[in-house]
């Protein structure tokens, strides 16, 4: 009787429970979770409801007090924060896969070769292409017009240098840009030799041509921007800030969110210019689900590898060149100004020595009593050893591993050794600011995280160079990059409190891994895609 009487209040009692139980829309269970809270802790199990994480804990802990009829069985799987990108172009890489891809080629013979390719299959009124890369090829020289003409005589062809700061460009679009030996080049470079345009253009100059591009169709920037989601969720990523936007762009993103067709989540900074901090002082920070508008993004100056990034001191192979500020120090402060009386956030483009003492040097003036402003200096590629300290203002660098990576093989031929210690200073960058956010800058760089993560913790490029890391005193820990990635990523993007680790309260956002990023060979790193990602609890890939 009394056996009767214990297995029917055992019945009673877990009765009650499962009637007690919560239910939710999904639990994952029997997973090896990284939190990126603030004691880096790790879970197993957690429970998600309406797109949030309710719970997380162990097993029993979630088994004990929730239920559901959809349950993501990991199997010890690693689970992460999903992935942020802190500083991307994601529309435009979106268009280049509209466009020629010319990432990777090795001479000008083979960049020919695919534009015909591609004139073949898309037949075009006006050819452009993406990603070359002089350094790559084995005379690392600019090439000229000539060889564009010869082959395309009759149409326009407009070629983007891998960093978005050069363009190669034929005798067809010189003469629909008005471009001639007496253009004017402020701000940037029109190449001449023989008292004649090469064909190369650098920075500023370049808007001349950009205005005679036929505007893209609003079915090819739809597409654009579906075709780049895609490839992000591939890669575990599921925030990215895209550094320059303007208005028609982030509506349509808007839109394509709101009709469902369109789930990652953007930050978007809007490109500075009068027209827009206009529009968009007046109509104040917005903020939905997905979509985050609260900063605008301002260019200081160029790229290194172009040699427009400006520096204090001029190129150590090319004595009489400095590069250069792309806006009169006047029209950066207005802006600064403008912007600091707003609640919108500034992030600005900074890679030469002198760039970064310029807005360092404004940021701190026009910041001066305003807290909690976090700022950021997009790149701040190399820095003076007396502009450090700057960071300690509450200025956030925000930066790109895989630049160290690209640009080590040639890099000490542009700064000189001195400089180049203090370039792609990423650790001295987080001693000093106490967060960095890491991105990649694609399609200057792959979408790929998992090359951040390794570039930032090994030094190395994907084939493992240099034995022994490049600059290895500024290496990242794996925990350092992580949160790089994930949660200090956030907090640069005032998002902190709902995503960039795994707490009740925030956004379902994570990706599952077959290894363990903290543990894996450092070798194996960039080989890692994910097994699923997960945006608001929903699976995307």
């Amino acid at each position: 009787m009394k056996r009767i009487t214990l297995l029917f209040t055992l019945f009673l009692l877990i009765s009650c429970n499962q009637k007690n139980k919560i239910p939710v829309d999904t639990i994952v269970t029997n997973a090896t979770i990284y939190t990126v809270d603030k004691t880096f802790g790790k879970a197993s199990a957690m429970a998600i409801n309406e797109g949030k994480i309710i719970a997380i804990g162990s097993n029993e802990e979630i088994a004990n007090a929730y239920e559901s009829k959809n349950t993501i069985e990991a199997k010890g799987k690693f689970i992460y924060p999903g992935l942020i990108d802190a500083h991307c172009h994601f529309y435009g890489f979106g268009l280049n896969l509209q466009e020629v891809d010319l990432r990777g080629t090795k001479s000008m013979d083979e960049i020919i070769a695919r534009i015909k390719t591609f004139q073949k299959e898309k037949n075009p009124e006006f050819i452009v292409g993406n990603g070359w890369d002089q350094n790559d090829w084995e005379i690392k020289k600019y090439p000229s017009k000539d060889i564009l003409d010869k082959n395309f005589p009759n149409i326009p062809v407009v070629l983007n240098r891998i960093d978005g700061h050069a363009i190669i460009v034929n005798s067809k679009a010189l003469k629909l840009a008005g471009i001639s030996k007496d253009t004017k080049a402020v701000g940037g470079q029109i190449e001449m030799a023989n008292g004649e345009p090469t064909g190369i253009l650098v920075d500023n100059p370049m808007e001349l041509v950009f205005k005679i591009i036929p505007k893209p169709s609003r079915k090819i920037q739809i597409a654009a921007l579906l075709d780049a989601e895609k490839v992000m969720f591939e890669y575990g990523l599921t925030t990215i800030n895209d550094a320059g936007l303007d208005p028609d762009i982030i509506n349509l993103i808007d839109s394509l969110q709101k009709a469902k067709a369109m789930k990652l989540n953007v930050y978007a900074m809007i490109s500075a210019n009068q027209k827009n901090i206009d529009l968009y002082l007046k109509k104040g920070i917005y903020k939905t689900d997905n979509l985050d508008v609260r900063s605008f993004k301002m260019y200081g100056d160029g790229a290194l590898g172009s040699r427009g990034a400006c520096m204090h001191k001029a190129y150590s192979d090319m004595p009489k060149q400095f590069g250069a500020l792309l806006s009169p120090i006047s029209n950066m402060k207005s802006i600064a100004k403008q912007i600091a009386n707003s609640p919108f956030q500034l992030n600005s483009h900074a890679i030469g020595d002198s760039a970064n003492t310029v807005l360092l040097k404004i940021y701190k003036e026009v910041l001066a009593g305003k807290k909690d402003r976090r700022w950021k200096i997009e790149h701040a590629q190399v820095i003076r050893e007396q502009d450090f300290d700057y960071f300690k203002l509450g200025i956030i660098p925000s930066v790109q591993p895989t630049h160290a990576t690209s640009d080590m093989y040639w890099a000490v031929e542009r700064l000189g050794k001195e400089r180049l210690k203090n370039a792609y200073a990423y650790k001295k960058l987080l001693q000093k600011g106490g967060i960095v956010a890491l991105g990649t800058d694609f399609p200057v760089e792959e979408v790929n995280p998992m090359l951040t993560f390794h570039a930032a913790v090994a030094r190395k490029d994907s084939k493992n160079f240099p034995k022994g890391g490049f600059q290895m005193e500024n290496a990242l820990t794996r925990e350092e990059t992580l949160k790089g990635m994930t949660i200090w990523a956030a907090y640069s993007n005032f998002e902190e409190k709902e995503k960039g680790s795994l707490e009740a309260g925030k956004w379902a956002d994570f990706v599952i891994y077959d290894q363990d990023l903290m543990k894996v060979n450092e070798n194996k790193i960039v080989k890692m895609i994910p097994l699923a990602t997960y945006l608001k609890g929903t699976k995307v890939k």
